[in-house]
């Protein structure tokens, strides 16, 4: 059953603990898959220069549009860009780890966090890049939701949902 069968009793302390623990892990391993994804085809598409090219847009969020020129400093902007993608990852884990606290099975799991991460890609790229980071935009909106849905979405709730069935919480509170 992909929601809890007993849906009346409310999370427990113990699920949002769990949710908030192992969604900020799980936020650190999908990013990490997100990121390998992008750097890869970055560079299959763009050529090898373009490897770090990700991780200037991301650092580029904090150090500003001058981040992506190739004259910048890569270990500056390369440093702010892991820093700046995990924390987004942390927090992102987090929100889900909370909402997947609730769930039960794979297929919610991995179902939810798809669509997390979808949910994820229209924001960042249709609301918030438009207006604050336009050089996103200059990214494939393919391999961008590509991205976000199965290579940090799935990563997330396949994460969580091993995390899950590995506590125990899987089964009901009797």
């Amino acid at each position: 059953m992909a929601y809890r069968e007993y849906i009346h009793t409310p999370l427990t302390p113990r699920d949002m603990r769990w949710g908030l623990r192992q969604g900020a892990v799980a936020g650190i391993v999908a990013g990490i898959v997100f990121a390998a994804f992008e750097m890869i085809v970055s560079a299959g598409m763009m050529g090898a220069g373009a490897f770090f090219m990700p991780l200037r847009m991301i650092g580029a969020i904090a150090l500003g549009s001058g981040a992506l020129d190739p004259s910048y400093s890569l270990m500056t902007a390369g440093v702010s860009g892991v820093v700046v993608h995990v924390v987004l990852a942390i927090i992102y884990g987090i929100i889900f780890g909370e909402i997947a606290a609730a769930l039960r099975g794979p297929v919610a799991f991995i179902g939810a966090g798809s669509i997390f991460g979808f949910a994820l890609w229209l924001i960042n790229f249709y609301l918030i890049a438009p207006a604050f980071f336009p050089w996103f935009l200059e990214s494939s909106p393919l391999v961008q939701f590509i991205a976000h849905t199965f290579f940090f979405g799935s990563v997330l709730g396949y994460y969580l949902w091993k995390s899950h069935e590995r506590s125990g919480l899987e089964e009901p509170i009797v």
